[in-house]
Formats: C-alpha cells, structure tokens, sequence
C-alpha cells in the first residue's frame, strides 16, 4: 500500500477544498473584484426610482445579499439547479437601463413594486425555459452576443458622464470644474493603477480607484457622510421592503427580454469557465447554470433584489490563480451574504461622490463595450452578412441613447421596450442572426452548409461574456 489515490478517486480540483484561511482569503479576493460592480446598478435605478441616499444604501445591501444567494445557489447547487462551478453570480448590468425606464415611467412609490413584479415572472419563465434554452445555444453565436455586450456597455456610459458632472442637473455645481476634475482624476487613477498593479491588486483597481478618489474629494468637499451616519451595524433585507409587487405587462415583457440577454451571457460564461477549469460545461452543466440563475432572479425581489447573472472578471480571477475550487466561490457567496446583512458595509459605498464614482464608471462601462468588441472578433465579421447584423443591431439601439425621444409619440407602454437600447439591439441581433444564417440557409460564417452548425457556440472557443460587473483581465476576455 502506496497511500497514494487512484486517479479514479482524486477530486477534481473544481470539488476540492481548501485549507480554511486559504478558503477565507480566496473567497474574499472574489467580492473585492466584484464588489463595485453589485452595487453599481442599485446605485443607478434607486435615484432613478426617485430613492433616498439611505433607501438607495438599503438596496445597494440587498444586492449584496441576494448575490451571495445567487452564487450559493450556482456553486454548491441542488436537484437539477446549479453549474457547480466557480461561478460567481450578481446583480445584472443588462437590467438596469430598461429598469430606469420603468422608474422614470411610474410614480416613485409604484416603480420599484412594478420592477420586481417583472423581475419575477421574467426569472419563473426563465427557469421553466432553461432546459430548452440550453439546447439553443448554436442560435446565439458571438455576432449576437458581442452585439448585446458592446450596446450594454455603450448605453452605461452617459450615466458616468452624468455622475462625472454631479448627478443632479438641477444642482448650481453641475458641471463644474470641481466635479468633472474629480472625476478626470479618478478615472487617471483607475488606469494608472491598472496599469502598474499585479495580480488581485490589479483586480480590484477600480475599488482602489474609488477609494483614493474618496479620500481626495473629503478636503474638497464633495463627500457626504449622511446615509453612513442613519445606517444601523446589523440589519436585515426585509420582504419587500418598498411594497408588494405589481405586475405590469410592458415591464413584464421588458424584463423578459433582459432575462434572454443574462441567459445568453451566462451560457457563454459557462462555455468559457468549463474548458478554464478543465471540466467542460456540457448541456446538462448549462441547463443547470440556468435555472441558479432564472432562481436567484426570481427570488431577489423578495429581498429587494434585481436580476443576477454571472461576473466575467471573476472567471479572469480563476484563470490567473488557478484556483479552480467552486467552494472557494461559495464561501465569497456567504461573503457577500453577510456584507448584506450589515448596511453600515453598504452603507460606506454611498461616501462615494457621483464625480468619482462617474470617473471610474468610464473605465467600467467602457470596457464592457470594449469587451463586446472583443468577442464580435471572433464573430467572422469579414464573412457572410454578419457586419450587416451588427450594423442594424448597434444602429437601432443607439437610438434611445442618441436620440432620447425618438419614440415620444408611440403608446407609453411600448416605450418600457424601445427605451432600451439593449433589449431592442437584441432582439434585431437574434431575429437578423436567424434570417441571414439559419434560415437563410448559410452558416453564421455566411457560406451555404448546414443551418444546424450556423453560429454554434459549442464548437468555437468564444470570450467570457462579461458579468457587467467591471472590466474582466486579459486572461479572460469579458463578454
């Protein structure tokens, strides 16, 4: 007797764990390159919704905690629910404009009820689909996701330009020289330091960015310490906090749409963190990644929560470290949990001044449009009709952006939808995808063959779709 295992009974490494503090430390590193990110999209629809700077901390809170649930749910899994793999799951880029949408639509105490109500069927209907959603996988090659990314990331950035001035329109320093030289110096920092760190510092260069920015703005006097001082140690995301929810078609059917986009990313996530960690993410992996993530959406309204999808940088974090360990994962998830359970944590991310805050934002919504680019490179654009299913695609979603009130005389309802860039540049990508590669009976390369490969995800080594959550590392190209 050797004492030695068979290769037969040696654990993957994706089943192992870790020494405890090895475990703590690992798991920690996972939040801090993803924290910015989680809080980001509550920090946009709670002003949006017409929130105060404490009801806007309560919900940056709740995202935390119902990202550790999200993540819970995809790492360590049960029946048929969950990857189980080192997945990290959290609030959704992808939902927040369509969100401010539906905030700017309704009365500030019907929005946010109106918003979780679709946030809810959107991830029972995603849950119910995912079985057969992860058969359609060939249906969303990189044309339509590097489509969806690049509008995602594009259609965020006039939110930093807005922070980067001050946030209020209203307020005499809007625009000023304080505010916009606050956020030019924030955002030098965040390169700087991505450029010179190492390793996690590197990671976390965005956070290290908003705190140095932070610190600075305290002597100029841009930093507010209120929702700090009216924030209690321990706290609970109470049931829907802001009301029961309502159920509004057109908001219903908005979210829908935001539920196929975080679907598509995650499955291309999953195809790219399977071959990373050496265990490859087949149909029945996908179809349970799918349905943690249609569940924790469908469960983060009740806790005041949106929708959650998967976080690129951390599959970059995976690459770089090879720590491959979904354990490790799952205890940054109880991370996140207890994070969401003490609002004074949340609570210190509201010090951060909108000028900093939109100085950094720059750098984080820019690089998800800039990792929208990298995945339509693999997109074979110079082949077939797929430069004209990006050109019609980007062209109708930048309308809300360039021309906000393109739409204005068309019914209000219809506006939820066409308001966002997002969801009417995706659904442009899949129905022109399907008609110039499928049915047009091309492959997504645009030479005739078989429709059934066209645009085939499973056969191609496509980018992490980005986890709108910050800027993924070059070992893991976002989507």
């Amino acid at each position: 007797m050797t004492g030695q295992q068979s290769e037969g009974d040696r654990k993957h490494p994706v089943d192992e764990t870790l020494p405890p503090f090895k475990m703590f430390t690992s798991g920690l590193q996972h939040v801090a390159a993803m924290y910015a990110g989680v809080v980001a999209p509550p920090m946009i629809v709670g002003p949006a919704c017409g929130l105060s700077a404490a009801e806007t901390a309560f919900l940056m809170g709740a995202s935390l905690f119902t990202a550790g649930i999200a993540t819970l749910l995809q790492t360590l899994g049960f029946w048929k629910v969950g990857a189980k793999l080192p997945f990290v799951n959290g609030v959704s880029f992808a939902g927040v404009t369509p969100m401010v949408a539906i905030g700017k639509a309704q009365s500030p105490d019907d929005a946010l009820p109106i918003i979780f109500g679709a946030v809810i069927v959107a991830g029972v209907l995603g849950f119910l689909v995912a079985p057969y959603f992860s058969k359609l996988v060939r249906f969303f090659p990189p044309v339509v996701t590097g489509t969806v990314i690049t509008l995602i990331g594009v259609s965020l950035l006039p939110v930093a330009f807005n922070w980067s001035q001050g946030g209020n329109e209203r307020a005499p320093d809007y625009g000023s020289l304080t505010n916009i030289g606050m956020a030019a110096l924030t955002f030098v920092i965040v390169l700087v330091l991505r450029r010179v760190l190492r390793g996690f510092l590197q990671q976390i260069a965005i956070l290290l960015g908003l705190i140095a920015g932070t610190l600075i703005a305290i002597p100029v006097g841009i930093t507010h310490f209120s929702a700090l001082s009216q924030a209690s140690l321990v706290g609970f995301p109470t049931p829907f906090h802001f009301g029961a929810p309502q159920f509004d078609i057109a908001a219903i059917v908005s979210m829908c749409i935001v539920m196929l986009v975080c679907m598509t990313e995650s499955t291309a996530d999953m195809l790219a963190l399977g071959r990373i960690v050496g265990r490859p993410a087949d149909e029945r992996t996908i179809e349970g990644g799918l349905r943690a993530d249609t569940l924790g959406t469908a469960l983060s309204p009740l806790f005041n929560g949106f929708a959650n999808s998967a976080f690129a940088q951390n599959i970059g974090l995976v690459a770089m470290t090879k720590v491959r360990s979904r354990f490790v994962v799952a205890t940054g998830g109880l991370i996140l949990i207890v994070l969401g359970l003490c609002p004074v944590a949340a609570s210190v991310i509201s010090l951060v001044p909108l000028p900093v805050l939109g100085g950094a934002g720059i750098v984080l919504f820019g690089s998800v449009a800039a990792s929208g680019i990298q995945t339509l490179a693999s997109a074979a654009m110079e082949k077939g009709d797929n430069a004209l299913i990006v050109a019609a695609a980007v062209g109708i979603g930048l309308i809300p952006i360039a021309a906000p009130d393109f739409y204005h005389h068309l019914p209000k309802d219809l506006l939820v939808v066409l308001d966002s860039g997002i969801s009417t540049g995706c659904l442009v990508a899949i129905a022109l995808n399907l008609a110039f590669n499928h049915f047009g009976g091309k492959t997504a390369d645009g030479d005739a063959g078989d429709v059934g490969d066209a645009g085939d995800a499973t056969t191609a080594d496509p980018p992490a779709a980005v986890g709108h959550g910050g800027p993924a590392p070059a070992a893991a190209p976002a989507h």
